[in-house]
């Protein structure tokens, strides 16, 4: 998977579930992670 388009979803999801500045940035290298694991 390209690595913009990797960020982008993950940037998404974390703007989405994360509950504030650390929260954000937890669930953010989460999605990245589970993103590069799938590809």
């Amino acid at each position: 998977m390209n690595n913009i388009f990797r960020g982008l979803i993950a940037g998404y999801g974390a703007k989405k579930l994360g509950g504030g500045c650390f929260g954000t940035i937890i669930v953010f290298v989460i999605i990245w992670l589970l993103l590069g694991q799938c590809s």
